[in-house]
């Protein structure tokens, strides 16, 4: 069992005060209650909305199609019948304005934002201004950060609502430029980033730092091509020695890798005693292999698979593949974080296989015996923590930082770092990319991001801002239009002529 702080899910509502007799943290093997601890004057609505995030509209399927589905390396996956709606929107574009998954997404993020300008507002009436609650006020930042940065990119011109909302009248408001809302976004960011600690400690696992804030910062900055920026607020987080790469890649992936040296926020899932699934989450179940003929390989919904164009994608030798990738009829490679099991084959390959793909999400892939000893059922993984930043996606940044702002031999400098941890020991593999000029080194930086953040959610946004999404996803359908999904009818409806469609919608 993992020994680390759980942030439980909370009711959307919150008191300024909240009963001690709820329980918001868990650290197992002890129970802790806010009487136990430390907090700020927004504790426990800052709590609710790492709560928020746990749930499955934030973190399963319509992230997984928002963010995932859309790229050239996964796909919606499953079997064919399954999910046949995501397919067509995300994996073939023809995006509707009219779907839960994008319905969701919308209100979902709109919801954490409101959570979020509640309790800035609660601090601002309050007049708080302790240590805690400012640590508070840091994590709600980045929240609202995170929420809005979604947004932007999904939708482009969305409506900015920095106040609470106590009203539907209060909420239809218009839409915002794109650069206003990155602006927010920022802010919200540089704000956290002064607020928040370098850790928490053993007793707080889980809980956003300055450098998460940095991290996502400095990615908003390559969305806005502002280099520089994104080198500096990189090279802050590698100057911090708060992180390091894991010796092995797919360690990152593993039980043992949660929160590990290499974790800069991680989305905190668990369970208590064998077979009880507490602050639990679908995340890992909803890409586990699918074959209900099979119950030993009925691993969960088979969602969010990868495709031939990524397996195409890999230098000779580079054990990222096999880290990342579960062939069907193939071992699963216990060299490389597989548990010494061998796949049934696929249909696509194996006319008489009973598998309808050819490949599976590894980074998500659990051990059965590990199950069974905890007393799961085949098809659950609820306790696999979501990796949302990560220190290798620093090291690429700043190096794609770097050859931007015409300095190349640093560039190639954080490259090697993450070649040479891919590597594993073996150096007839992944030779040094050494500096000629700038476009070469684009090229390297470009796939080294796609090989090394396979399948988790990166490829589609970096697609669209390095302009190579109509080359890479045209054959798909996808054009320059694409890169924005048009907003949901129902908030059009909803807001009587105030919200407008995006215009090439």
């Amino acid at each position: 069992m993992k020994n680390l702080l759980k942030i439980a899910v909370l009711t959307p509502l919150f008191l300024v005060s909240v009963s001690c007799e709820q329980d918001f943290l868990d650290r197992k093997p002890l129970k802790v209650t806010l009487d136990d601890i430390e907090q700020g004057g927004i504790v426990g609505q800052v709590f609710g909305i790492y709560g928020m995030m746990r749930s499955n509209e934030m973190s399963i399927l319509p992230s997984l199609t928002m963010e995932y589905f859309r790229d050239d390396d996964s796909m919606k996956g499953s079997s064919l019948a399954d999910g046949r709606d995501y397919e067509v929107v995300a994996d073939e574009f023809n995006y509707t304005k009219d779907h839960w998954f994008t319905n969701s997404y919308w209100s979902k993020h709109y919801e954490m934002i409101n959570q979020v300008n509640n309790a800035l507002k609660i601090v601002e009436d309050e007049g708080f201004t302790d240590e805690n609650t400012m640590q508070n006020v840091g994590e709600a930042k980045f929240f609202r950060a995170f929420a809005y940065f979604n947004l932007a990119r999904c939708y482009g011109d969305v409506p900015l609502i920095d106040f609470p909302i106590k009203s539907a009248a209060e909420a239809n408001v218009p839409k915002s430029p794109v650069t206003q809302i990155l602006a927010l976004v920022d802010k919200d960011l540089e704000d956290a980033a002064g607020l928040l600690p370098e850790s928490w400690g053993a007793a707080y696992v889980g809980r956003l730092t300055k450098g998460a804030a940095n991290t996502l910062r400095a990615r908003v900055a390559l969305w806005n091509k502002d280099y520089a920026k994104a080198l500096a607020l990189s090279e802050q987080v590698i100057n911090s020695g708060q992180y390091r790469l894991m010796d092995k890649y797919f360690q990152i992936f593993a039980n043992e890798g949660e929160n590990g040296s290499e974790s800069i926020w991680e989305l905190q899932f668990d369970f208590f005693t064998a077979g009880q699934t507490t602050y639990g989450s679908d995340w890992a179940t909803s890409q586990g292999i699918r074959d209900p003929g099979i119950p030993e390989w009925n691993l969960g919904w088979g969602w969010n698979v990868p495709t031939a164009k990524l397996v195409e994608a890999y230098e000779a030798g580079d054990p990222r593949k096999n880290c990342t990738i579960l062939f069907s009829g193939q071992s699963d490679d216990p060299a490389w974080g597989g548990f010494g099991r061998v796949l049934p084959g696929s249909r696509q390959t194996t006319p008489a296989g009973p598998l309808e793909r050819q490949y599976w999400n590894k980074k998500v892939y659990v051990d059965e015996a590990f199950k069974k000893a905890n007393g799961f059922n085949t098809w659950q993984a609820n306790w696999v923590n979501k990796r949302m930043l990560r220190y290798a996606d620093v090291l690429l940044m700043a190096a794609e930082g770097a050859n931007e702002t015409g300095n190349g031999a640093k560039a190639e400098q954080y490259l090697e770092q993450v070649r040479s941890r891919a590597r594993h020991g073996n150096a007839a593999i992944l030779p040094k990319v050494v500096f000629k000029d700038q476009a070469q080194m684009r090229a390297a930086i470009k796939h080294e991001r796609r090989v090394e953040l396979a399948m988790e959610g990166v490829r589609f946004y970096d697609l669209v801002r390095w302009g190579d999404a109509v080359t890479a996803l045209g054959p798909q359908g996808y054009t320059n239009r694409h890169r924005y999904m048009p907003i949901p009818q129902p908030e059009i409806d909803k807001s009587n002529g105030v919200l407008v469609q995006n215009p090439e919608w």
